[in-house]
């Protein structure tokens, strides 16, 4: 399993590169959105990934039985996942101002009005 998530997120991570090189600034943020989704499934599967067991210990045991899931990958996805949407939300409303501003979403037409 853990081969097919390492193809998927190297997949991810080609299709976000491609998209933040293209001229587009949309498809600059859609590459982002790509790039963190990727940069998630990395740490989920780095994290390991077990099959119905909760991150839960019970009380009455000193040390774990069997397999548990770890929830320190689980954590850092969910922080990951409220940045993300929040540079997200930021880069949405800085292309829509500069979009009102130059009339285009391309990136050459944006660097000829630098002077």
């Amino acid at each position: 399993m853990e081969n097919l998530f390492a193809f998927v997120i190297g997949g991810l991570y080609a299709t976000a590169l491609f998209m933040m090189l293209r001229r587009s600034i949309v498809k600059l943020v859609i590459g982002l959105m790509i790039l963190s989704n990727a940069a998630n499934l990395l740490i989920l599967t780095a994290g390991g990934l077990v099959r119905g067991a909760p991150p839960l210990i019970p009380e009455h045991l000193d040390r774990v039985a069997n397999t548990i899931a770890d929830p320190l990958p689980q954590a850092l996805i969910l922080t990951a996942i409220v940045i993300s949407f929040g540079v997200l939300a930021f880069a949405v409303v800085l292309i829509h101002r500069a979009y009102e501003v130059i009339g285009a979403d391309d990136m050459n037409e944006m660097k000829s009005t630098d002077s």
